[in-house]
């Protein structure tokens, strides 16, 4: 079906003024077709949607004086009508993009940012951490180990020295540790097939520290080792941090940390275009800092799980974390932190530590199933 004729001033390049043309605008499969009929009597000119750039929609209370429209090797074609341009586009079918009535109708442009908005909430909170879960299982161990052995070497370069421990405690350390590494079945473990050998190493340095590599190894400070000793804890408190740390290796912690971030920077590289810059990077930082949260809370649950299986307390584990997190800020240990809704525990990649250490005395801590 045609719409009622136009009129408008066609220059096709060819001739040296313009040419007064009937304009017709006519329904087709893929959008409106435009036909000019010079007045002149030469033949007129059909062409295609797609041999035309349609010019953009505007606001009803912008129309503007005139509208020109590019006609691609046929020139160029001006029309002084463009109300009556703008009905006859609509009659002939003319779907505006989305992109336009996000520019000329404030209800449209809420709507997609609203919508917008909620599926970046979605992906950060669901699909991420899914995206990163899933591929996560198809980077190789190999890859881990060697990750792992530089990291080591260069910590022990810079920071760590050899633990200074008397052998036999270390000989009692490590038979502790080789227990509660023999109750992890896959059961446990997120990744079932993923088993990698799991093994300790002893160091004096960076304080009471423990901590986990990816592919296996774990590191215990001689500061962990004598921060229980001075609170009169028993090794049982020594065994529930290296179950934590047990749980960060099975977990593909490490890992999963590199994946995810790649996934946000990627994702929100793709939703915000040219201004994702400096936005991915401050929002991967808030962000992975909630992601390292949610790895501490797992470990903590895995933590929990084994310690269980081993028929073993959580509470000495609770006490230690609590007498060295009161060390580090000079208070008594137990002692609630007078900044627990501050700026500094919402950049802390940590959960609060009195909120996880009641929970390890109650031998559940919320967020495990």
């Amino acid at each position: 079906m045609a719409t009622g004729s136009l009129r408008g001033a066609w220059f096709d390049g060819a001739s040296s003024g313009a040419r007064e043309v009937d304009i017709t605008l006519s329904r087709a499969a893929r959008g409106p077709s435009l036909s000019l009929a010079p007045r002149d009597g030469t033949p007129p000119l059909q062409l295609a949607h797609h041999e035309v750039e349609w010019p953009e929609a505007w606001s009803a209370r912008r129309i503007p004086a005139k509208v020109v429209v590019d006609l691609g090797r046929h020139g160029s074609l001006q029309v002084d009508d463009a109300a009556g341009w703008h009905a006859a586009a609509e009659a002939a079918g003319r779907k505006i993009p989305l992109a336009q009535r996000m520019q000329t109708r404030w209800s449209v442009f809420l709507l997609v940012a609203a919508v917008a908005i909620a599926g970046l909430a979605a992906f950060y909170r669901w699909g991420t951490p899914w995206a990163a879960t899933q591929l996560t299982r198809q980077v190789p161990l190999e890859w881990e180990l060697g990750v792992s052995d530089r990291g080591l070497r260069d910590m022990d370069a810079a920071w760590l020295k050899p633990s200074k421990l008397p052998p036999e405690r270390e000989a009692e350390l490590r038979a502790r540790f080789d227990a509660m590494t023999a109750l992890v079945t896959p059961d446990l473990r997120r990744y079932p097939a993923y088993a990698p050998k799991l093994a300790l190493h002893l160091r004096s340095g960076l304080g009471a520290n423990a901590f986990a590599l990816p592919g296996g190894t774990i590191v215990m400070t001689d500061g962990m080792v004598e921060a229980a000793a001075k609170q009169g804890l028993g090794d049982d408190a020594l065994v529930g941090v290296l179950a934590h740390e047990i749980g960060h290796v099975v977990h593909r912690h490490t890992t999963r940390m590199v994946v995810e971030q790649g996934v946000l920077n990627v994702g929100l590289g793709i939703a915000l275009g040219d201004v994702s810059t400096i936005v991915s990077m401050g929002g991967s930082v808030l962000t992975g800092l909630a992601y390292r949260r949610n790895h501490e809370t797992e470990a903590d649950c895995f933590a929990i799980a084994l310690m269980r299986r081993a028929a073993l307390p959580t509470a000495p584990m609770a006490d230690l974390l609590l007498g060295i997190e009161a060390g580090q800020h000079g208070r008594k240990p137990g002692a609630e932190s007078a900044q627990g809704s501050s700026w500094t525990n919402l950049l802390s990649s940590h959960p609060d530590t009195p909120q996880r250490a009641r929970g390890l005395k109650d031998g559940h801590t919320e967020g495990c199933r």
